[in-house]
């Protein structure tokens, strides 16, 4: 039996939309921006893979849709749109953890001993997790606020420090177990490879009450 999923990231300046069958990716359409367009592309991303690869809405069997955490605007707009989706065609909601996504998606690229997704948050402050190579999470996801003592539990062993927020870790840890990639991004790829084991487990959301994990309440910032 076929099982197609279709996953949407939009927790960060990527917007990224992909298909897979059974794990495997057959279609991605996704771009970086830093207007945060996802509004605007996001439906369009959707449209053009479904056309391109062939398949209809009503072959698709779930949506899953990275829950966060990052930007707030992102992630209301990814939430709303899968649900929307899910509703239109009575499927199943899957959410899957943005920095888990984007452990899995380095581990396939690197091999270090731990991995640590960062997105970028407030001033030198990011949202990040750490994962084995197995991409286990060694330690929860937290909001760090980063200077020269941050980690130095963690970088006993080699780190790999990933995502928008890894500059800013580049800018005050100086070890030489610290490894930085500062131009990794969330991708819908990655959210495939996990969606199909979720929903396997039928580990569904409920769409009614499903919000996004912000991990930090909303700032508005101050009109000028």
């Amino acid at each position: 039996m076929s099982i197609y999923i279709l996953n949407i990231e939009t927790s960060t300046k990527a917007c990224s939309v992909a298909i897979h069958k059974n794990a495997n990716l057959i279609a991605l359409k996704e771009s970086v921006t830093e207007n945060f367009s996802h509004s605007e592309k996001l439906l369009v991303f959707v449209e053009e893979l479904i056309e391109n690869s062939q398949i209809k809405l009503v072959d698709i069997s779930a949506i899953a849709v990275s829950m966060g955490p990052g930007s707030y605007t992102g992630l209301r707009i990814g939430v709303a749109t899968a649900k929307g989706l899910c509703y239109g065609l009575n499927i199943p909601l899957i959410s899957i953890s943005t920095l888990k996504s984007m452990s899995l998606g380095m581990s396939l690229k690197m091999k270090a001993d731990l991995f640590c997704p960062m997105i970028d948050a407030r001033r030198m402050e990011v949202y990040s997790a750490f994962f084995d190579i197995n991409n286990i999470r060694k330690r929860g996801i937290q909001a760090d606020i980063l200077d020269s003592n941050s980690y130095k539990n963690e970088l006993k062993e080699k780190v790999i420090f990933f995502g928008d927020g890894s500059n800013k870790a580049k800018e005050v840890i100086n070890n030489k177990n610290a490894i930085f990639i500062t131009d990794f991004h969330p991708s819908a790829n990655f959210i495939g490879m996990l969606s199909y084991q979720k929903f396997l487990n039928s580990d569904f959301e409920d769409l009614a009450y499903f919000e996004p994990f912000y991990l930090k309440d909303f700032v508005a910032g101050k009109k000028p």
